[in-house]
């Protein structure tokens, strides 16, 4: 059996923190192990410096969840933890629970694809203690990582004004899932293609790709390597032409493909993947024209991102049609995490009561919400308004909603104003209810939801902040159980 086969099972109940399963260990012992609770999946600040965030990796969750057992071989490996003192770290009938435990929760999330923001529950799940408890890690690995690709890819679609974009990211991406997760969320934020191939068969992802400079360099001339590879694949004629010299690339590349277009061999495009890009990719514009090749496309890569892409755009100029973006995607080069939280917010006491829960800090921002929520979202025109968040047992029949950071912001809710809930069932006790959509379906879902934020929320620099409040009772409530807290 090799590592990845090991690594990388159908079971990943393991795929977690030490201290979720001590934990479980632990409310097993005080019986407190089918007591119900609430956690809420949720982050505190968008990444990148940006004013929105991208939903993605629900479809992941659901099929982890699916999956989620502990058989034979996760017992028989907790059974050999041990104690300092050498006794086992769990008991039998523990681990006799863990193995016939089935999946029971019941989990509401926001669909992939949609706009989110800090503070609002991403995913929610409410079930015995126990359970919600050792889900939290695998939740948030699979949620924080694709939400933050997604969002980057967003960000880099917008750069773009809607040029097509390529991820090259593969050979640069943290690990193997790294890859194929950062493909996957990439696709979810509005990339066009990938190279990823294994993504490609995984996702139904469309792959792209030309020739490397080793292509070139297997050949005596650049202009006898170009017209091989435009003999091998005609129908995907992309020539790279900065092995040697850039602009005697270009004019090799033509040369070439004046030869072979009286075999009806289409010139698709050349791709820059070093040097100035704007300057090379105005020449070779030119050339291409004079040339007759009106219609080929100008591709470049070479450590693009968001900012790069958008100076290239809108200040230099640039005569670039399809852009190739790996490392500071798929890595998410600025960021490397979204810092997502899973929080306990509602447990239900011995007399089957509801009871909210808060955790306090010296760290405003890491005071939780109290409560069982959902999230109405408003529009005017088509257009997002604001997004209040509401303790599902005290309603939302309010006229304006509370900036958790600062209660003197108060935004009026218009009575013009349509609404739409954001977290949708996705299983009940245990039992799937949801069907995600086709990656297709969720990747066109984040282009016509981006088209609803205003332009002011989706700007890179200093972006206007959304807004994003608690229903008033719920506010209400929040402070008095901080105000009864803080006095003890």
């Amino acid at each position: 059996m090799t590592d990845l086969s090991k690594i990388y099972k159908s079971n990943l109940s393991l795929l977690t923190d030490l201290y979720q399963i001590t934990m479980a260990y632990g409310y097993w012992k005080n019986n407190k192990h089918e007591q119900e609770a609430v956690y809420e999946l949720y982050f505190r600040k968008n990444p990148f410096g940006g004013g929105f965030s991208i939903s993605a990796g629900l479809a992941t969750v659901i099929d982890y969840l699916e999956n989620w057992t502990f058989e034979a071989a996760e017992i028989k490996y907790l059974a050999s933890l041990k104690n300092p003192s050498g006794s086992p770290m769990f008991e039998k009938g523990f681990l006799d629970y863990l193995e016939q435990m089935k999946f029971s929760c019941s989990v509401e999330g926001i669909p992939e694809g949609e706009i989110i923001f800090p503070f609002e529950p991403v995913l929610k799940v409410r079930g015995p203690l126990l359970q919600a408890q050792l889900i939290e890690t695998p939740l948030l690995t699979l949620i924080n990582f694709q939400t933050l690709i997604a969002t980057k890819a967003a960000r880099l679609k917008l750069a773009t004004d809607g040029d097509t974009i390529l991820e090259f990211g593969l050979r640069r991406a943290q690990g193997i899932d790294g890859g194929l997760s950062a493909t996957r969320a990439a696709f979810v934020g509005g990339v066009d293609a990938t190279s990823n191939v294994q993504a490609g068969m995984l996702f139904g992802i469309p792959v792209k790709g030309t020739h490397a400079h080793s292509w070139i360099l297997s050949f005596d001339e650049e202009v006898e390597a170009f017209e091989a590879f435009a003999k091998a694949m005609p129908e995907n004629t992309i020539l790279l032409v900065d092995t040697y010299d850039t602009l005697e690339g270009v004019a090799s590349a033509i040369e070439t493909m004046k030869k072979l277009r009286s075999k009806n061999i289409p010139f698709h495009g050349i791709r820059l993947d070093s040097g100035d890009l704007a300057y090379l990719s105005i020449e070779a514009r030119k050339m291409l024209d004079q040339a007759g090749f009106t219609a080929t496309k100008i591709v470049a890569s070479n450590d693009l991102d968001e900012y790069i892409i958008q100076s290239l755009k809108n200040s230099q100029n640039a005569k670039i049609d399809i852009w190739g973006v790996g490392t500071k995607l798929v890595t998410a080069y600025d960021q490397p995490a979204l810092g997502g939280v899973y929080k306990l917010t509602n447990i239900k006491n011995q007399d089957g009561k509801w009871e909210s829960k808060i955790k306090l800090s010296e760290q405003a921002i890491k005071v939780t919400t109290p409560g069982d929520h959902q999230i109405v979202r408003f529009y005017k025109n088509g257009k997002m308004r604001g997004d209040m968040v509401f303790d599902v047992h005290l309603g939302q029949d309010a006229e304006y909603f509370v900036d958790p950071t600062d209660v003197t912001r108060r935004k009026k809710i218009k009575i013009d104003w349509d609404e739409k809930l954001l977290l949708e069932p996705i299983f009940e006790k245990g039992k799937k209810v949801y069907q995600s959509p086709s990656l297709v379906e969720i990747r066109e879902n984040t282009l016509q939801n981006m088209m609803t934020l205003d332009d002011s929320v989706k700007r890179f620099t200093h972006p206007h902040h959304y807004t994003v409040g608690l229903e008033p009772k719920l506010d209400e409530k929040k402070r008095q159980m901080i105000h009864t807290l803080r006095k003890h």
